[in-house]
């Protein structure tokens, strides 16, 4: 039995849901505070679970509309936590809001401890925390990529539905 497009939709926005509350028991119980780029993947997810909830209830005949903002958000997602995972392994660098000095032999000893005091308290380019051997922010990529096919899956049923009832 194939699921309904509100029945995938549904799925996605909880699979966006649980990303966030396990994020939340990250921050909040286990103590690893989210870098910026931790905080900005979790944007993505509540448009997720926004667009879910609001497909699958009140707005259901906005469904297909919101299915597409919803893949879209989770393929941006998937893009920002690579980049978030290329950072945390060199492979390129971060934005200097939450990345180490590249060339500190070039500052003054003022700058220096100006640079000191304006660092953030967590940085984007270490791993906090990794389970076989994928930090979070790979994890949250294939999570996320995960959650746009069940978002594309539910515009495609709702396309499949139209044509269906159409040809009626």
């Amino acid at each position: 039995m194939m699921l309904s497009p509100r029945a995938f939709a549904l799925l996605a926005a909880t699979g966006s849901a649980a990303l966030l509350a396990a994020a939340l028991v990250f921050q909040f119980v286990g103590g690893l505070a989210p870098c910026p780029l931790c905080i900005w993947q979790r944007w993505p997810h509540v448009a997720g679970v926004l667009a879910g909830a609001l497909g699958a209830t009140v707005l259901a005949r906005l469904l297909r509309p919101l299915a597409a903002l919803g893949a879209l958000a989770m393929v941006g997602n998937a893009g920002l936590a690579v980049y978030h995972t290329g950072i945390e392994r060199g492979w390129w660098p971060g934005p200097d809001t939450c990345s180490a000095a590249t060339n500190v032999g070039d500052l003054s000893t003022d700058q220096l401890m100006a640079e000191i005091m304006s660092a953030p308290l967590v940085r984007c380019d270490e791993v906090a925390w990794e389970f076989l051997g994928l930090s979070m922010a790979s994890w949250n990529a294939a999570a996320s990529l995960g959650l746009a096919g069940l978002w594309v899956l539910a515009l495609a049923g709702g396309r499949r539905q139209d044509s269906s009832s159409a040809s009626q």
